[in-house]
């Protein structure tokens, strides 16, 4: 790289309590073959620091089918068959798991997802409330596709682009991208003397695209334009993405002082108004949930979850994770105050009405958490 080339300013990470951090192959993977813990080391060490200051982060990592590759002492070639990358990515998620927990007084836990998973709202409901529990429990989510069992169609293809679905997700408020250059540039600074960084991206204009290349390394799967890609959907969802290089110490012991040496990519909306705004306007599914006054005025007074105490019914054949109609009722009629993510099928709802939180398991045999809707699921009308 040319030496003469301008370099990134330093600029002050905005206040954070929960990230996703990305870190792809081309960090992880040896030089030979197998996974090196090189650079794992002060990423880990970066994760440490944010927890120890009462921060959460979920980790997607890149590396299984590399790892498995070493395992077999086979090196990589070009076009391999789905099945040897499915088999070789079932090989090596063990040993990239236990890359991570080398690092961690903390339990580390194993997240895989697919396309599916991520499509269909229950299953994401359940992967959400797995991942927050993890969270809660003091564990640290390591994400990755489950490669073995994705088919070409449905792969959701990079772990740039799941990261940014993983941080939605979590409700994060930051994804932190480390790649193995500095930040994003002009041009391809691999091969543009001329590439000038850029400290900062207000809005992610074709111009900016148009300015990404290809895969940088023959490890990974992603290059610029997926990091791009990924910035641009965690902005949609209100949170800011924070490109840099995973490969130098002091860009990351910075980082855990709160300070960024590379590029930060802006939001459009902070995180709240683009979750308030994308529940305000998913479609509704028939049937309502009725609640009475004192439920009501706790959501919209207190602003707190709709509790199964305070819910006298529900009328229709909504599913868990349907969009569904808050109403409540008194003696002056009914009253629409709210709408949101139900966590119960409207049979479950009729079944725990008016029961106390702690009756769900026992009624129903299963319990997915003590909130009818979750406060984060709701929107008040």
């Amino acid at each position: 790289m040319n030496a003469a080339r301008a370099s990134f300013a330093d600029q002050t990470l905005p206040n954070w309590r929960r990230a996703v951090l990305k870190v792809g192959s081309s960090l992880l993977a040896a030089e030979g073959e197998g996974l090196s813990p090189r650079h794992a080391l002060n990423l880990a060490q970066f994760v440490a620091a944010s927890q120890a200051e009462g921060r959460e982060v979920v980790i997607v990592s890149s590396g299984a089918v590399a790892a498995g590759r070493g395992l077999l002492h086979r090196q990589a070639t070009a076009g391999a068959a789905m099945a040897e990358r499915q088999a070789l990515a079932a090989l090596g998620q063990a040993q990239l798991i236990g890359l991570w927990q080398r690092f961690f007084s903390h339990p580390v836990a194993q997240v895989l997802l697919t396309h599916d998973d991520l499509r269909n709202r229950r299953r994401y409901l359940n992967a959400r409330a797995t991942l927050m529990e993890l969270l809660q429990l003091g564990a640290i989510p390591v994400v990755n596709e489950n490669d073995t069992v994705s088919v070409d169609e449905l792969k959701l293809g990079d772990n740039d682009n799941l990261a940014a679905i993983v941080a939605a997700l979590v409700d994060a408020d930051a994804l932190f991208i480390a790649t193995d250059i500095d930040g994003f540039y002009s041009a391809n600074p691999r091969t543009d003397a001329d590439a000038q960084p850029i400290d900062e991206v207000e809005a992610l204009t074709p111009a900016f695209f148009a300015m990404a290349g290809g895969a940088g390394s023959g490890v990974g799967t992603g290059g610029m334009r997926t990091k791009l890609e990924a910035a641009a959907k965690a902005g949609a969802a209100g949170i800011e993405t924070f490109l840099f290089n995973g490969t130098r110490a002091d860009t990351l012991a910075r980082l855990a002082r709160g300070t960024l040496n590379g590029t930060r990519f802006r939001a459009a909306q902070n995180r709240l108004a683009a979750r308030k705004y994308w529940l305000s306007h998913v479609p509704l599914e028939p049937g309502r949930i009725l609640v009475d006054a004192g439920a009501a005025r706790a959501m919209g007074e207190k602003g707190a979850s709709l509790l199964p105490g305070g819910v006298l019914g529900a009328e229709g054949d909504f599913r868990r994770g349907d969009m569904v109609e808050v109403v409540a009722k008194g003696e002056g009629g009914e009253r629409r105050v709210a709408r949101g993510v139900s966590q119960y099928s409207a049979a479950d709802i009729r079944r725990i009405a008016g029961r106390h939180s702690r009756d769900i398991e026992a009624v129903l045999g299963y319990n997915y958490g003590e909130n009818v809707i979750h406060r984060d699921d709701l929107v008040l009308l």
